[in-house]
C-alpha cells in the first residue's frame, strides 16, 4: 500500500521545551537503521506516562509523542519524547531541549505504516509548493524537522487500516 500527503498547512509554535531522550546514529538499530526499538523502549517502560504526570504538554501539539530531529555537536540527533511549555521543570531521569519560538510547515501523511515514512522527502516538495521557505541542506539549523504521532490520528487506524502522520518542517526565518 501507499501513502499520500492529504493536507499542507502552516502553524506557529512559541518557544518549547521539549523533554524526553537524545539519541545518535549510534544508538540505531544494526539491521534496519531506524530507532524503532527505542520507541518500544518508550512504551514498555511507560516513558510517555511519566512525562504526562509530570506536566502538562504544550497544546499547540497536544498529548503528542514526537520524533525530533536535529544536528548537534556531535553531528545527528533523534530525540523521542514530548513538547512541553518553556520553561518546564525537566524530569530526573530524562534529557531536555529548549527550542525557539518556530514557523513549521506540516504535512499529513495518510497510509499505512511503514509507508508513512517513505514520504518524508515528498512533504519538502509539497511546502516548497506552498511557497514556504523551506531551509536547504547547508541552510539547516539546529532542529530540522519532527514526526508528531498525533491521537487519534496516528493511534486510530480508519476502514482501511490508514493513520496519518504529522511530519513538521521548521521553516527559514
Amino acid at each position: 500500500m501507499s501513502a499520500e500527503i492529504t493536507k499542507v498547512y502552516r502553524e506557529t509554535h512559541p518557544a518549547l521545551r521539549f523533554i524526553g531522550t537524545r539519541y545518535t546514529d549510534a544508538d540505531r538499530d544494526p539491521v534496519t537503521g531506524m530507532f524503532s526499538p527505542k520507541w518500544g523502549e518508550w512504551h514498555s517502560e511507560n516513558r510517555f506516562g511519566l512525562l504526562e504526570k509530570h506536566a502538562a504538554p504544550d497544546p499547540t501539539n497536544g498529548d503528542a509523542y514526537i520524533g525530533l530531529m536535529g544536528a548537534g555537536a556531535d553531528g545527528f540527533e533523534y530525540w523521542i519524547g514530548m513538547f512541553f511549555p518553556e520553561n518546564t521543570p525537566p524530569l530526573d531521569g530524562f534529557d531536555y531541549a529548549d527550542i525557539p519560538a518556530s514557523e513549521v510547515g506540516v504535512c499529513w501523511i495518510h497510509g499505512t505504516e511503514p509507508d508513512v515514512y517513505m514520504q518524508t522527502m515528498q512533504c519538502y516538495a509539497e511546502l516548497l509548493g506552498e511557497e514556504m521557505p523551506v531551509p536547504q541542506k547547508e541552510e539547516l539549523g539546529r532542529w530540522f524537522e519532527f514526526e508528531r504521532y498525533n491521537c487519534p490520528r496516528f493511534t486510530t487506524p480508519d476502514a482501511d487500516g490508514k493513520i496519518i502522520l504529522d511530519y513538521g518542517v521548521y521553516l527559514k526565518d
